[in-house]
């Protein structure tokens, strides 16, 4: 009997490993730097930017960032970082050039987002928040936005994203940000169904309230007492009763309008609840056929049944 090839299992397992696909490639890191003239809105744009998954340093000495551009080049799980860097960091704001050339020099990639606002504006919102311009000193308001501004000058024209905020509102300059920034996932609407019972009381974080009482309950039916909503003959029971497929239908159609609204208004999450009255035949059948309504129409939702198994 002849002998196997010694190279066999080898070259399979070579094969094999050639056949598989690669593995995923590890996220590069990104740095956002959020500069610009004080009172133009430097927190909000923060704020904004924490919302969408980054993570947020502020106030931050240019020089600190180039240990954490080097943390994040080794692997760590952060990989897209925002610092808010201004003329409060007095004499490290110089440093920034530095910095920025450190990140180049190591493929890091970045972005400058830079903020302005006219000086009447400038002006107003100190005086309405009854604080000093950062570089004012003994003198006017003023005299510290010029300063400011001929300091900021030079990282103005190298920035990527530059926003007026002198007209805009909070909401307005939000919107600006994610538009310049976002990824379009981050900027769908996350929608929870949430399943409930009445006798334990409404949602607190419900921004829609839902009764599915008026459908007969499958809890007086012997077989079907045991089972929950998730279980298909509850949901076939329940979507047969005359009027459910129709409201399902019809308040899926009805939300459209609401959802695109709260998008427009900077609204990201909307809980709807739907109750009956032990949160566990019901209201479950109901959020999922709901969901599946929803999903069909292309949003990002979530099913929670709050009171299952509370019985």
């Amino acid at each position: 009997m002849n002998e196997p090839s010694p190279t066999t299992a080898p070259s399979g397992i070579a094969a094999i490993d050639a056949d598989a696909p690669p593995a995923p490639a590890d996220p590069q890191p990104e740095v956002l730097i959020i500069t610009g003239m004080s009172g133009a809105g430097r927190s909000q744009a923060a704020a904004v930017v924490e919302d969408l998954g980054w993570y947020v340093v502020d106030n931050l000495p240019p020089m600190m960032l180039v240990p954490l551009v080097d943390l994040m080049s080794k692997g760590s799980t952060i990989d897209s970082v925002a610092a808010v860097v201004d003329v409060r960091g007095r004499e490290f704001f110089s440093e920034l050039d530095k910095v920025l050339a450190h990140m180049s020099e190591h493929d890091v990639a970045y972005r400058i987002l830079f903020l302005e606002a006219s000086d009447e504006v400038l002006v107003r919102r100190f005086e309405q928040v009854r604080r000093p311009h950062p570089l004012q000193g003994d003198g006017r308001i003023l005299d510290g936005i010029t300063a400011e501004r001929s300091l900021l000058a030079s990282i103005k024209e190298r920035s990527d994203i530059a926003i007026d905020t002198s007209d805009l509102s909070v909401h307005d300059l939000s919107r600006e940000i994610r538009r310049s920034i976002a990824d379009p996932a981050q900027e769908a609407l996350r929608i929870t169904l949430l399943s409930f019972g009445f006798k334990y009381g409404i949602p607190l974080d419900a921004d829609h309230v839902v009764d599915v009482r008026f459908l007969a309950n499958p809890y007086w039916i012997t077989e079907l007492r045991h089972l929950t909503g998730h279980d298909a003959p509850v949901r076939d029971y329940v979507l047969a009763r005359p009027g459910a497929v129709e409201f399902v239908d019809r308040y899926a159609s009805a939300l459209e309008p609401v959802l695109t609204g709260y998008l427009e208004e900077e609204k990201r999450y909307a809980t709807i609840a739907v109750g009956c009255t032990g949160g566990k035949h019901r209201s479950v059948a109901m959020a999922d056929a709901i969901a599946e309504r929803l999903r069909a129409a292309g949003h990002r939702v979530r099913v929670s049944a709050r009171d299952l198994g509370r019985e």
